[in-house]
Parts: structure tokens; sequence; C-alpha cells
């Protein structure tokens, strides 16, 4: 199963980097076991590989799944989302349902996509989970298609998107609306710009 969830990771400097990334899963929901695969591009990948740490975070949190999508993150605003665990070498989402940090035990492949076998070293509960939600489900497909505006045409991301907007016009609560519209506005413009 692959996971759709925040990652956190740090680079040497201290850096905050928070990232939309879609672990495997295996094992069950008690004693799950991940595979983080990111592309070799990536500061994700750059962090993991100076330091082999990261917090794969539970969340429903679909505005800082889009801005996380579209790297609209910087590091200072990072750090008011986050708090430390084991003398910085995690980050945890304040809000989240459920986290897990862990550490990276081996790593196989090649690149641009290097699979690393992960061990939980932590993990916790936030918050209990409310609920499902069309809407926020609309959001997260479209910032998965704002991530690859350069390897789409856009009239096939378009019609992708007229076809998510009625699931949010039909279920969407104020987050998902303000997510799925910041996601439109950053799509028309890198698309306008290829």
């Amino acid at each position: 199963m692959i996971l759709e969830s925040i990652v956190t990771t740090v680079d040497l400097a201290g850096r905050i980097n928070i990232a939309p990334m879609g672990p495997t899963v295996a094992g069950d929901w008690e004693s799950p076991e991940f595979l983080l695969r990111p592309f070799s591009s990536s500061r994700t990948y750059a962090n993991l590989q100076a330091t082999n740490h990261a917090v794969i975070h539970v969340t429903d949190d679909v505005q800082l799944f889009a801005k996380a999508a579209v790297d609209a993150i910087d590091d200072l605003s990072a750090r008011d989302l986050v708090r430390s665990i084991q003398n910085d070498a995690w980050w945890i989402l304040n809000d989240c349902h459920r986290w897990f940090a862990v550490e990276i035990e081996s790593k196989t492949g090649q690149e641009p996509r290097i699979d690393m076998h992960c061990r939980i070293v932590h993990s916790g509960v936030e918050r209990p989970f409310f609920g499902f939600n069309r809407a926020k489900h609309a959001v997260i497909e479209a910032a998965i298609l704002a991530t690859r505006t350069h390897l789409i045409a856009a009239d096939e991301i378009a019609d992708q998107i007229a076809r998510l907007t009625p699931l949010v016009e039909k279920t969407a609560g104020e987050s998902e609306r303000a997510a799925f519209a910041f996601l439109c506005e950053t799509i028309d413009q890198r698309t306008s710009e290829r």
C-alpha cells in the first residue's frame, strides 16, 4: 500500500524540509514497515543521504499538503509547524494524526529513485482521525498534478482538475476549498509559464 503522507527531514545545517511523499507500507497498522523512494533531485533525498532520519506523518491537513507539494514552505515557516525530538534528529508536525520517526537502515536501487528501507525508532499519536471527505482526496490529487506540470500536457491537467472540481464543490469545507484554489492557481501559473 502507498500512504499519502507528509515527511519531514532536516539537513546538516538544521534547515527543515516538509514534503509530501507516498511511502510504501507493509505489515499492519500496529507495526508498519516503511519504504521511502525519494527522487534523487529532491531535498528530501539530500537530507536523507546526510542524516538517515525522517518523520512520516499521517495527516488530513490538505492546506499543508498543497503548500508542501509546490515548495511553498520555507525553513522559517516550517519551524512554526514542527517540534524536535532526540536533539533535533527528528522533527514532528505539531498537528497530525500519527507520526513515525524513522531511520534509514539500507538503500537499494539506482537513481532517479533509491529505495530507502526504514526502521521505526519512535512513534506517537497526536489527535484522532475525524473521518473521510472526498474533497480532501481531490486536493491530494491536485497536489500531485501540481508537481507534474512539467510532465503532463496542460489540457490533460485541465481535464483532471475539471473532474476533481465537483468533489470540492459538493463536499469541501473552508480548508479544502482554500487548498484546492491555491493549487489551481499554482497549476495555471506553471502551465502558462511552459
